[in-house]
């Protein structure tokens, strides 16, 4: 018995077996059992711990000091630095949607390509929205839109919803301020800049080829009307829930429409992060270490500072410069807070899991079987965020699991920058292949564009694969180049 034990413990192996059970056990514990994955990481991340021989006082410290323990560094090394971007990130897209600038965008976008250009018009509208939104957020605020430009083209709802899906899944699998992204930079040790600059380089050809090639194709051979109930927007349905036509999709809401502001301010808000994020990252590659303009530059493009610069600005332009009083930006930050909670902790947890994995020595053991194998990493790391994502259906599950598993390999090799942004890209990519009914997603889809199980198989988990396949395709293509 102590034979098999040692051999688990501290062979390449035998490591390598107890990383298997653990995500076997991790993903039967979500899939199963239904069990909450903050819940389920927190138990497998302790009972991993606990067969690899760990020393108890390294998994959760002592009685008297448990700060350097695995448990509090793995969720506080990666909460705190994503919490207040993720935080801030809600925030402004609350205030965004609540100040009527979807609306504004959708009639904009619509007057410019026209009644044939309508679907692309969607995609663009799910691309740009989609920055500071989350995925379902913007699921629930763009829909009507989207429903009201299909009854009006008169075709298939398939064909105006699959662009904008499209565009909504890209961003939030592919750029900041969205958790997965974020919580790539904090584990793999690369900047969130990079990662904006290698999420739109590899995620705008997979929105090209999954959203407008694809969805032009199959929103021509799938036919779907409009429900005219989807087209009534009211606020409550006798339940306490919006109606599918409402504009906020969850529950009753606070609105800061007083009167609609411009496509121009709403463009210039969503960019000015984005471009405080990006003159820190080029700033450090261009200005001479330690100077004043490089100070200011990294000052402003900490993605907190940044976010926080964004939110201030909008609350003035979108809210107390256009009528609104304090109290009612208060009640939609708090508002849309909320379920940022949960969310946070399946992050800390999933980050957690990872440090036990680099503390059992399990990533060194990868990596040495990786390297006999002739594997490269950024592959390694799609094909586990891929088996992930299909398992248990989560796509931050798959990412911080798979970031916690390859975050050793890719500590060791020394990589760039560059090369880091790309690997994380091939994880984010993996972890939106293949959307089916294990993902609370799929559902969403489903309900809210009058599909069918078999027909949201045949439109948007083909796309949601489509994306995944082809923007991994570039990450792979710029890694072999750039690596």
């Amino acid at each position: 018995m102590g034979t098999t034990v040692d051999w688990l413990r501290t062979s390449t192996p035998g490591l390598l077996l107890l990383c298997g059970a653990a995500i076997a056990v991790l993903l039967i514990a979500i899939i199963r059992f239904k069990l909450e994955p903050f819940i389920a990481l927190l138990l497998t991340g302790l009972a991993l711990a606990l067969a690899a021989g760990l020393p108890v006082s390294q998994i959760v410290g002592t009685a008297l000091k448990s700060g350097d323990s695995l448990l509090e560094t793995g969720f506080g090394s990666i909460l705190g630095h994503i919490a207040v971007i993720i935080g801030l990130g809600t925030v402004l897209g609350a205030i965004l949607e609540r100040s009527g600038g979807a609306d504004v965008l959708t009639r904009k976008l619509l007057d410019l390509f026209g009644e044939k250009g309508a679907p692309v018009a969607m995609g663009l509208l799910g691309l740009i929205f989609g920055i500071p939104v989350f995925f379902d957020i913007g699921i629930f605020v763009l829909a009507p839109l989207v429903y009201v430009a299909a009854k009006q083209g008169g075709r298939s709802l398939v064909l105006y919803a699959l662009p904008m899906l499209a565009g909504l899944s890209m961003t939030h699998a592919f750029l900041p301020p969205h958790p997965g992204p974020v919580s790539l930079g904090g584990l793999l040790g690369v900047s969130l800049g990079w990662l904006i600059v290698m999420g739109f380089v590899c995620g705008i050809p997979g929105f090209v080829a999954a959203g407008i090639v694809w969805g032009s194709w199959i929103g021509k051979r799938v036919q779907v009307e409009v429900p005219a109930e989807f087209l009534i927007r009211k606020q409550d349905n006798g339940s306490g829930e919006d109606a599918p036509g409402a504009a906020t999709g969850g529950t009753a809401t606070a609105t800061l429409v007083k009167r609609p502001p411009s496509v121009g301010l709403i463009g210039a808000i969503v960019a000015v992060p984005l471009i405080l994020i990006l003159g820190a990252t080029f700033g450090s590659q261009l200005l001479t270490t330690g100077s004043k303009p490089l100070q200011v530059l990294t000052f402003l493009g900490t993605p907190a500072v940044a976010l926080l610069i964004t939110v201030l600005i909008a609350f003035y332009v979108l809210g107390i410069r256009r009528g609104s009083t304090v109290q009612e930006l208060s009640t939609v930050t708090a508002e849309s807070l909320r379920p940022v909670g949960m969310l946070l902790l399946v992050v800390g947890a999933g980050a957690f899991f990872g440090k036990v994995i680099s503390a059992t020595g399990i990533g060194t053991a990868l990596a040495h079987t990786m390297a006999a194998a002739g594997l490269p990493v950024i592959v390694l790391a799609y094909v586990i965020s891929c088996g992930l994502r299909i398992a248990q259906g989560s796509a931050t599950v798959a990412i911080v699991t798979t970031g916690g598993i390859v975050a050793p390999l890719v500590h060791e090799q020394g990589y760039s920058q560059v090369a880091l942004a790309l690997i994380a890209m091939a994880i984010a990519a993996g972890s939106i292949i293949l959307s089916h009914v294990n993902d609370g997603g799929f559902w969403i889809i489903s309900k809210f564009f009058n599909l069918t199980v078999k027909q949201t198989l045949q439109t948007w988990t083909v796309l949601e694969t489509v994306l995944s396949v082809v923007s991994f395709a570039v990450a792979g293509l710029l890694f072999a180049i750039f690596a």
